[in-house]
C-alpha cells in the first residue's frame, strides 16, 4: 500500500513533521510512506493551472499515484496553515487528483485541544467540489488531535514516545488501512 504524507508545517523540527517522522517508520511493514514536498509549491495561480511548474506536478503525481493520503496538520489562528491550504488549491484544479482519495487528518499542537479547529476546517476544505476525498469519518474516536506535543516526544530523536498516544495511533492507522482497502473494493 502507497500513502503519500502531507505536512501542513515547513519548519524542519515542526512536532507535526515529526509525527510523520515517526509514522514513516513505526508502519513502515504496513505501508510505503512518502512525504511529499509543499515547500517548493509556488503560490496557487489560475493563469498557470492547466501548465503548472514541476513542482506542481509531481506533488499531483503523487497525490494520484497514492492509494491513501494522511494530513499532518498543525493548527494556525484556529485553521490550517497557508502553505497547506495553497497544495490542496493546486491539487483541486484540472485533474482534481483528489477526488474519492482516501483521507486520514491529524495534528499536534503544544496546546490542550490538539488541532481540533483546524482538522474541522480541513474536512471542511476536503469536502469541497473541487477536492472531494474520501474522508475517514469523524466520530468513532477516528480524530487523531495529539495535544501537549512537549511531554509527548522525545528529544533530541523527534520520535512520539508516549505510549498511550502511540496504542492510540497505532488502531487508528490500522482503522486507515482498512479504510483504504474499502475504498478500493
Amino acid at each position: 500500500m502507497n500513502i503519500v504524507t502531507i505536512v501542513g508545517s515547513l519548519r524542519k523540527n515542526s512536532y507535526n513533521r515529526r509525527l510523520a517522522k515517526t509514522m514513516e517508520e513505526r508502519y513502515k511493514d504496513k505501508f510505503n510512506m512518502q512525504i511529499a514536498d509543499i515547500r517548493s509549491l509556488p503560490h496557487y495561480d489560475q493563469d498557470e493551472e492547466n501548465n503548472p511548474p514541476q513542482a506542481v506536478k509531481d506533488f499531483k503525481d503523487a497525490v494520484s499515484n497514492a492509494d491513501g493520503v494522511i494530513i499532518i496538520t498543525p493548527e494556525y489562528n484556529w485553521s490550517v496553515p497557508g502553505v497547506l491550504k495553497n497544495a490542496l488549491d493546486w491539487a483541486s484544479r484540472v485533474d482534481k487528483v483528489f477526488i474519492g482519495k482516501p483521507v486520514m487528518p491529524l495534528g499536534v499542537t503544544l496546546g490542550m485541544l490538539g488541532t481540533i479547529r483546524a482538522q474541522a476546517h480541513l474536512r471542511e476544505i476536503l469536502a469541497s467540489s473541487g477536492i472531494q476525498a474520501k474522508i475517514l469519518p469523524p466520530g468513532a474516536g477516528n480524530e487523531v488531535l495529539i495535544n501537549f506535543a512537549n511531554q509527548k516526544f522525545e528529544e533530541p530523536t523527534g520520535q512520539l514516545v508516549d505510549e498511550e498516544t502511540l496504542k492510540f495511533l497505532d488502531s487508528k492507522v490500522d482503522g486507515f488501512i482498512d479504510f483504504v482497502k474499502q475504498s478500493k473494493q
